[in-house]
């Protein structure tokens, strides 16, 4: 068949809906469809970097638009940028040709419906692969105030899409109640979790980590949080608790990834003379094993009125590897989910206190418990593995 799939990011930029579309793409290409991904010109990340407008990876035809680039330093710029890459998406449409199905994700928003519209078109089966949830994320965020013509016009416009729809793959099932609750009919709506990159991730010893040597790490606790530094995932416990134990000399608060979020991270570095943090930008692919391998607890922060609309996909490498992790964030999501089969802290946002407790807990757990810790969150990873989530939503997609 010939599949196109539309997203703001792909290959080779490194963000979570880049890394997963690239993943599905090159397994479709590998199966022997004919392949075709557009996507922008610029990556994710500030500053842009600029991709080529066409090239080929792993059988998979990449075209790329090169919209104007306004950045992320306010609302005003992200909506521009989104209302013309939205435009470049539409006319580059008008001239790649029918396609048997079109996939879908939701950056920027209103893809999916110009996706729609196009496939209605050309009689194709349309599949909505839903990342993000749009106006309630932009409400919460306080972009755009609830039932104001923005959020009045996203609305429609999402409720249109999931009408229409063939087929809507979400990714938690507060995500599937919340869509359900629009309108969206459940039995075309299909529950697929973001899977671990199993191919780049495996548990590095700490003695035989480079990255931590690399980065003085030798005989540190290092509680991590790497990913998307967005405002739906408010660090801000997580800084306080970095405040609280700035005395203590062996523990060390590394933050990686990319996002508005990082001024934040950087600024209360600065204000309060914190040598205990560390920032780092999103790290290779090939050296994520590295960079993970080097934490003794990993923090996962979910913004508590994002559950439903946001999925922190961060959790399926940590299972992976199989090291400690603290959930920051209410107990009625996806994580909390997890938590309930016995890995993993919790703690709710504002108790900075709770964390560093956990912390100095976590940083005294004898070898044989750290091991014990290990093989249950691996007993738990192969059901959100590539090879078990990916072909279920090759058999779903390609059955239509």
């Amino acid at each position: 068949m010939k599949i196109l799939l539309i997203n703001q990011t792909f290959y080779p930029d490194i963000v979570a809906t880049a890394q997963h579309l690239t993943d599905f793409a090159v397994d479709l290409a590998k199966r022997g469809h004919d392949v075709t991904v557009l996507a922008w010109q610029r990556g994710y990340a500030e500053p842009h970097p600029l991709y080529p407008a066409k090239e080929i990876y792993q059988g998979v035809k990449i075209v790329r638009v090169w919209p104007f680039a306004f950045g992320k330093k306010s609302k005003i710029a992200r909506i521009i940028d989104a209302f013309f890459l939205n435009l470049s998406f539409a006319w580059k449409l008008l001239w790649l040709g029918r396609f048997d199905k079109v996939i879908a994700m939701t950056s920027p928003p209103l893809v999916g419906w110009i996706a729609l519209l196009f496939s209605k078109c050309w009689k194709s089966k349309f599949i909505y692969w839903v990342m993000d949830i749009n106006p309630d994320e932009a409400i919460e965020l306080g972009w755009i105030k609830r039932g104001s013509f923005q959020a009045v016009v996203l609305e429609k416009a999402l409720r249109a899409i999931l009408k229409q729809s063939d087929y809507i793959v979400v990714l938690d099932r507060f995500m599937k109640d919340r869509l359900a609750a629009k309108g969206a009919r459940e039995e075309k709506i299909r529950v697929i979790s973001p899977w671990s990159h199993d191919d780049d991730l495996e548990s590095i010893l700490h003695e035989q980590n480079p990255f931590r040597e690399r980065h003085g790490l030798r005989d540190k606790f290092v509680v991590m949080y790497s990913g998307n530094h967005s405002v739906c995932h408010p660090l801000d416990t997580l800084l306080e608790a970095a405040l609280l134990l700035r005395k203590d000399p062996n523990v060390v608060f590394m933050f990686i990834g990319g996002g508005v979020r990082v001024k934040d991270v950087l600024e209360f570095k600065e204000k309060n003379s914190l040598p205990n943090i560390i920032y780092l930008p999103y790290q290779p692919r090939s050296e994520v094993k590295y960079s993970l391998s080097a934490a003794d607890l990993h923090a996962v922060v979910m913004g508590d009125a994002f559950v439903g609309i946001v999925h922190p996909c961060k959790i399926y490498g940590i299972l992976k590897i199989g090291r400690p992790f603290v959930y920051i964030g209410p107990k009625q999501s996806h994580i909390g989910d997890l938590i309930k089969k016995d890995v993993g802290y919790h703690v709710q946002h504002g108790d900075a206190v709770g964390l560093a407790e956990i912390i100095e807990k976590a940083s005294m757990l004898a070898t044989d418990q750290k091991t014990a810790i290990q093989k249950t969150e691996q007993s738990l990873a192969p059901q959100f593995s590539h090879d078990f989530l990916v072909p279920q939503f090759l058999q779903a997609i390609t059955s239509l």
